[in-house]
């Protein structure tokens, strides 16, 4: 009876994305998509690919981008949650997933972003994409340029919303960066982690396509996709205990299987790396000689110390070096780097901070001299 019980409390805490048989390591014969991609969502570490830079459909993981760049509208004041979206008789055309927006039909932008979000509404997309750049071909050029910047190399957007298209490509790996980018928009967590919402005066229901929200511990978001083309995809994202991680896993042959795929990878990562805080290295704080100065030493201060994403069987092992040359030469100014202090494991350089003068330094001057002179002789008479 009691193994039993056991056995049953154990299989809850792998149903809810805690420590499973093969959280300690993961290959690519335990992922059954064809191409996935574990990272770091703080540095962008890859932690496991497979396939990672294969050219595939996401469906709608495109809305991703979509996303990014409504938050950079509404970040610079562009466009207000508030404000009023109306539906072109090309957005409201969209098939797949969708509200059913009427032409003519208005919302908020919150609203639109909701629909997107949480039910993978296809035309909400498309509304908000015409509401920012006044066409969709205007604000796809906008998309392919942000790939760009970010370092999308295997990314070609051909749409806003990831409808099947000829050319519509991208790859585990540029998914993972523009995840990534995305949460750094911390409000759109309040939508990603929705499972349930409505529209319309709640003659609308919007169910969360992430079936993960139920059952994965620590989940954040962050948006499914699936078409003919691209099979079954999702990029996930999660935290525990300061660990951010993003799973992204492309193609998969059933839904069930992305879930159960992502799940793997986020299960592998947590059993296996931590945000790691070491102790603050002495004589760091400290006085530097100063040449040609007012003073002839400036005080000095660094940061906390860094978190460093480690392996957990490593965590600890991190030695510190400070860097802080013999003099330095005025003049100095509060805040100006003199040095750092760097952080190695197993002889690798995982990190650094800046170490600052905490102080100004004068540099000394013939006007500076004869102010002294002339004080001084003040003094004397």
């Amino acid at each position: 009876m009691k193994k039993h019980i056991c056995a049953i409390i154990l299989s809850f805490v792998i149903s809810m994305g805690g420590i499973s048989f093969n959280a300690a390591a993961v290959s690519d014969k335990d992922i059954e998509a064809p191409s996935a991609v574990l990272m770091d969502s703080t540095s962008g570490k890859v932690l496991f690919e497979k396939n990672s830079h294969e050219k595939r459909a996401c469906a709608s993981i495109t809305k991703v981008m979509t996303v990014i760049l409504v938050m950079e509208a509404l970040d610079s004041g562009k466009i207000k949650l508030e404000d009023i979206v109306t539906a072109s008789e090309h957005a409201s055309s969209m098939g797949g997933s969708d509200i059913w927006l009427e032409p003519g039909e208005t919302m908020t932008v919150d609203d639109m972003l909701k629909a997107t979000l949480i039910a993978s509404a296809n035309d909400a997309a498309v509304a908000l994409a015409e509401h920012i750049s006044g066409s969709e071909d205007s604000f796809v050029r906008k998309m392919n340029e942000k790939a760009a910047s970010l370092g999308m190399k295997e990314t070609t957007f051909k749409n806003c919303n990831g409808l099947d298209e000829e050319g519509h490509l991208t790859s585990a790996y540029d998914v993972g960066l523009m995840t990534r980018e995305l949460l750094k928009h911390k409000a759109v967590l309040k939508y990603t982690g929705t499972r349930i919402s409505e529209l319309r005066g709640g003659k609308t229901q919007l169910v969360n396509t992430n079936k993960l929200l139920r059952t994965y511990n620590g989940i954040t978001g962050m948006k499914t996709g699936t078409t003919s083309q691209a099979g079954s995809c999702i990029t996930a994202t999660a935290e525990r205990d300061g660990l951010s991680l993003i799973s992204v896993v492309l193609g998969c042959s059933t839904g069930k299987q992305r879930f159960t795929d992502a799940a793997a990878l986020l299960d592998y990562g947590f059993a296996n790396y931590m945000m790691y805080t070491p102790e603050i290295s002495e004589g760091a704080a400290t006085t530097i000689n100063v040449e040609r100065g007012v003073r002839s030493a400036v005080n000095t201060k660094t940061s906390p110390a860094p978190c460093i994403l480690m392996e957990k069987d490593k965590a600890g092992s991190i030695e510190s070096k400070i860097i802080l040359p013999e003099t330095v030469t005025a003049p100095i100014n509060k805040g100006d780097n003199i040095g750092k202090v760097e952080y190695y494991s197993d002889s690798k350089l995982m990190a650094d901070t800046p170490i600052v003068a905490a102080e100004d330094v004068q540099e000394i001057s013939i006007a500076f001299i004869f102010s002294k002179i002339f004080t001084l002789s003040v003094g004397a008479s």
